[in-house]
């Protein structure tokens, strides 16, 4: 099916917090902000996923300077991009920032190898288009900006376009910590079976591994644990490094080892660790690691100047338990983990399916989580003393652990904030409040408790409202009100309706207005304690037309059901009643996926943004099923007034069966194993690992092991899916095993 929808862009991002608290905008006007740093002179940097770094001279400060421009190295490109930000601890005496990017090159290349997009062939999500991460260290100049990048790594081999990187951060020992993803595919049990292009043992690159030696995939996350001599990757690892010269410290866990790459590491098996911190006053650390279908987990590393690391299972294991399609395939290094050490369990999960607390409001369904710190040197209530603080960027929502004798507690865990326009990091900044990047508002905001002090209430009044040019308007905020009993207001006007409160600090401003508009003027009242309330009055000048351009997206047109590997073009146009027909220039495109889960619940991965451009095409990603394509055309005008409409595109789909012989026997799909028969939906194209574990026991208490499938495939393969509803059946024969 296909359906269109225009919506003005962008949404500001509107929370909810308890009672005592509130959420406010700190820095606006970004665009995609991944990471953010404060500075002890009060400098503020901001990352965004393009690759530009900007710095605010302070909270107030409204026009930021480029500090460093990492676009023509960094690949934004679905969840890769510039996602992490650090300031030496002795900022700005020396003068470094920390970045940590996806590195447009493939493994001992060069940028620029794809930019911004991924070409077919070799496809996002079938070939992949590869390339590595890079954590630099820039230097700042007399003039505060970059004058020059010193690349300290360059590793974490990524073949799909997701478990990229996430955060550089410093240590309470002065360390440099650093982490990133598997690299590996979102879709399917992937062990390397798709080329190996990153050449993981036991066979070189551009040859497909086979269960159960592989050794790449997912399982460049268990990469310490291969045999002795095999190259030990980044992927999947937290490590601990020199921020001058990247070199494993003395100390980790595998400071003896010839392999750079081990020495650097202190915890490992971890598919997706975005985000991680510090607990305050401890050798702590704290990483959220993004789950695949079922779990999201927080892993403690007790002292990361110990001589262990850390295992903490994946892709051998998923939330506290053994991942159903890395089992199934019985693969060697997944197989002797069972049978040996095990992991290192995490500290909390929580299931896609279920609430994090019973009674928050936050949708269930997909989740990722995104963002990690720790209260410490804040005035919020004692309950909130030392407590862990986690995000859901799909769930919307921040949490905060309380404690018990100090230690986060998964039995106290309560909602913070909800209602989150994509929270990507959550950190500590002035005054010891909480700070968050909204990605989906392109804010940073803010979260400030204000006691037992109640927020007053803003109303404006505006006479007249409408009128011949020129308009002048008397403004009044008189009959704004504060429920604590001798609070007195200050006054904010946004007067020319662009969003900023920085026109008049009058109760009762006038304004004169010298051209048609229609005008949203805006009131923020505040009172001594910071608490603020808004409200706003719209002044109509003359007789305007109408002011926005209209999007229109030609084609697709009719109900597209697309395939995996589908060419789908696009072509689009717009007008405005001010400038007329719009030019290409104009014009901006985003494609992304809505990955949903079975309650109907979404969010959204971008995948590519085009610009300047009225037609153009793409290549249809392959995604597990439910899922669909949303194509955005955003039309902008000379006065910058902007506007979005937005297609959506489903799949075609197709109907998978799995069936034993005998019947009831388990088999894996994907990530997840289940008895037969069964049936699944997926998108037509998509590619589907499918693995028979051997050998297992069946009814009347007997034993079996795989003798074949239907389709001539190995014991654990990959299938296409074809476009007709299609049986794939695994035969097993009595064994005494």
């Amino acid at each position: 099916m296909l359906a269109a929808t225009a919506v003005a862009l962008p949404p500001t991002a509107g929370a909810a917090v308890p009672t005592g608290f509130t959420d406010t905008l700190a820095i606006g006007g970004l665009s995609s902000p991944t990471a953010v740093s404060f500075a002890a002179d009060g400098r503020v940097f901001i990352g965004e996923k393009s690759g530009l770094i900007k710095v605010y001279d302070s909270l107030a400060d409204t026009t930021p300077t480029t500090f460093a421009d990492l676009r023509p190295q960094t690949q934004d490109f679905w969840d890769r991009g510039l996602l992490g930000l650090a300031l030496d601890p002795q900022f700005p005496t020396r003068p470094y920032v920390y970045a940590l990017y996806t590195y447009d090159a493939v493994p001992g290349g060069t940028h620029p190898r794809w930019g911004d997009q991924c070409p077919t062939p070799p496809g996002a999500t079938d070939q992949g288009c590869v390339v590595t991460a890079r954590v630099s260290k820039l230097t700042m100049g007399a003039g505060g900006t970059m004058t020059a990048e010193q690349p300290l790594i360059t590793d974490w081999c990524q073949q799909y376009p997701s478990h990229s990187i996430g955060t550089v951060a410093f240590g309470p020992d002065g360390a440099l910590y650093v982490g990133g993803g598997d690299g590996a595919s979102f879709n399917f049990t992937d062990y390397g079976q798709v080329g190996n292009p990153c050449a993981d043992p036991p066979s070189p690159a551009g040859t497909n591994l086979t269960a159960p030696t592989a050794r790449g995939g997912a399982l460049r996350s268990q990469s310490v644990r291969r045999p002795s001599g095999e190259p030990v990757t980044l992927d999947g690892t937290i490590i601990r490094i020199d921020p001058d010269t990247g070199a494993g410290l003395p100390g980790n866990p595998f400071a003896s080892s010839t392999d750079a790459n081990a020495r650097r590491v202190i915890a490992y098996g971890m598919r997706n660790q975005f985000r991680f911190g510090f607990r305050p006053g401890t050798e702590e650390l704290w990483a959220g690691d993004v789950g695949w279908n079922t779990w999201e987990e927080i892993n403690r590393v007790a002292d990361v100047n110990d001589a262990t690391a850390e295992n903490f299972g994946w892709p051998c294991y998923e939330g506290g338990g053994r991942q159903g399609g890395y089992d199934g395939a019985n693969l060697d290094l997944c197989e002797s983990l069972y049978t040996g050490a095990g992991q290192t369990a995490p500290h909390y999960t929580y299931n896609h399916s279920a609430k994090v607390v019973a009674s928050d409001p936050c949708p269930t369904g997909g989740s990722s989580i995104s963002g990690i710190a720790f209260e410490s040197t804040s005035n919020y209530p004692a309950a909130y003393d030392g407590a862990l603080f986690f995000a859901d960027s799909s769930r919307g929502c921040i949490w905060a652990m309380q404690t018990t004798n100090g230690l986060p507690d998964p039995a106290k865990l309560v909602p913070f904030v909800t209602g989150v326009n994509v929270p990507v990091q959550v950190t500590t900044g002035p005054g010891g409040d909480l700070f968050y990047i909204a990605l989906g508002a392109g804010q940073l905001r803010r979260v400030s408790y204000t006691g037992a002090n109640q927020a007053p209430t803003a109303v404006a009044t505006a006479t007249p409202q409408s009128g011949a040019a020129p308009l002048t308007v008397q403004f009044s905020g008189t009959g704004s009100t504060d429920p604590d009993p001798g609070d007195v207001l200050g006054y904010a006007w946004d007067l020319d309706g662009d969003g900023q409160y920085d026109d008049s600090t009058s109760a009762t401003p006038t304004h004169t207005y010298t051209t048609q508009a229609t005008v949203t003027v805006g009131l923020r009242v505040t009172d001594q304690a910071g608490a603020s309330g808004t409200a706003t009055v719209t002044v109509t000048v003359g007789a305007p037309v109408a002011q926005d351009p209209v999007p229109v997206i030609d084609t697709p047109t009719a109900p597209l059901n697309w395939t995996v590997g589908q060419t789908v073009p696009f072509t689009g146009h717009a007008t405005d009643p001010q400038d007329g027909a719009l030019p290409a220039s104009a014009l901006s495109w985003r494609l992304s996926i809505q990955h949903c889960a079975a309650n109907g619940t979404c969010h959204e991965h971008v995948v590519q943004n085009w610009s300047g451009i009225a037609s153009g095409s793409f290549v249809a990603p392959d995604h597990e099923y439910p899922s669909y394509l949303e194509l955005s055309l955003t039309a902008t005008d000379s006065s910058g007034r902007s506007v979005t409409t937005t297609r959506r595109l489903d799949p075609r789909t197709v109907q998978l069966t799995f069936a034993t012989n005998p019947s009831g026997l388990q088999l894996s799909v994907g990530g997840t194993a289940q008895a037969t028969p069964f049936t699944r939906t997926v998108i037509v194209g998509s590619n589907n690992s499918i693995s028979a574990p051997s050998p297992q026991p069946g009814p009347l208490f007997f034993r079996y092991r795989f003798a074949n499938w239907s389709d001539g495939g190995a014991q654990t393969h990959n299938v296409v899916a074809p476009a007709t509803a299609t049986t794939y059946q695994a035969n097993f024969s009595l064994c005494a095993c």
